[in-house]
């Protein structure tokens, strides 16, 4: 009895002085990108797709929802973040437009070891707010490249680039320019994709 006394005592003493063991929840609100992209159904492709997480700067590697406040000053909001890291999130993001699209139906990721007929991968060069005087827009810059899975060949690569104007200063309004800008980039790379999957294909 003594002992368990001995053991118990200097919890009792660390919580009644206001010293938690318990961990201490994060204060950062945790933003989703959201898409607005509707669900079609397209003509279905007849191979395969790998989407992978592109490669990026280590600032951007992280769940910080970056900013440029002014030039080449990059920073990020405080008390906010993103649920995955940029290029996690992109990825996903990306995964998602695929699957609305409804023409690509055969899909990975670079999480698996699937064999697919192509991998998109690429380097995501911008995925900020940028301030301009008093006017707030995002970017996201993505250098994309589609490769041929049997002998890892680059077929075709092709910089993307979506600016958004954003409607205020507050995070929230700059997470919903993100999520309309993320809906751009998606049509436009879902498009290219099976353009130039289905013409590589060809004799």
């Amino acid at each position: 009895m003594k002992r368990a006394y001995q053991i118990i005592a200097p919890v009792i003493l660390a919580l009644a002085s206001g010293c938690s063991i318990l961990p201490k929840p994060d204060p950062s609100d945790v933003y989703r990108l959201v898409s607005t992209q509707p669900t079609t159904q397209g003509t279905p492709v007849n191979w395969s797709l790998r989407v992978a997480k592109p490669q990026t700067s280590e600032f951007l590697d992280s769940p910080r929802i970056a900013v440029v406040p002014d030039g080449n000053l990059i920073s990020s909001y405080a008390n906010s973040r993103w649920s995955d890291p940029a290029p996690v999130l992109l990825r996903n993001r990306l995964l998602d437009g695929f699957q609305r699209d409804g023409r690509v139906t055969l899909l990975s990721t670079d999480e698996t070891n699937l064999q697919a007929d192509y991998e998109l991968g690429g380097q995501l060069q911008a995925f900020q707010s940028e301030y301009h005087g008093k006017a707030v827009e995002v970017v996201i810059r993505l250098d994309t490249r589609l490769v041929r899975g049997s002998d890892q060949r680059i077929i075709a690569s092709r910089r993307f680039e979506v600016r958004q104007p954003v409607s205020g200063t507050q995070v929230p309004a700059v997470v919903a320019a993100f999520g309309q800008a993320g809906d751009q980039l998606n049509k436009q790379v879902v498009d290219w994709v099976v353009s130039q999957g289905n013409t590589a294909l060809k004799p």
